[in-house]
């Protein structure tokens, strides 16, 4: 039977979630690894450096937490009170607002005795 045109079987593969991490750590360490068994330094050596370098990382992290602390506090300002700050705050308006109130229901108990004692 002849053909009018030209036929193929097509494969489409799909994936989900698009690139994995998975290879880039893989290669990452296996990067690593051949650079410590290529490395002109000897075990010790080498562990040396690696701490060196670590040990100024993470003063490099520590000054940089340091700084954004200070910008972020120089942006937001001192902080407010604090909420037992805030607690006693209301407490003694609370307690203001009740003598106030303890204090118009004398002034009025002579005036009006059907009233409500409040407290």
């Amino acid at each position: 039977m002849p053909k009018d045109h030209d036929e193929r079987d097509v494969i489409v593969i799909e994936r989900e979630g698009g690139m994995a991490f998975g290879p880039v750590l893989f290669g990452a360490l296996l990067g690593l690894a051949a650079g410590l068994l290529v490395a002109p330094r000897s075990g010790a050596e080498t562990r040396q450096v690696l701490a060196k370098k670590l040990r100024q990382a993470k003063g490099l992290a520590e000054d940089t937490v340091e700084r954004v602390g200070d910008k972020l506090s120089e942006r937001i300002g001192t902080p407010g009170p604090s909420r037992d700050e805030r607690r006693a705050e209301a407490r003694s308006d609370l307690e203001r607002r009740l003598a106030e109130a303890r204090a118009r229901r004398r002034r009025g108990a002579g005036e009006d005795a059907d009233e409500e004692p409040v407290g």
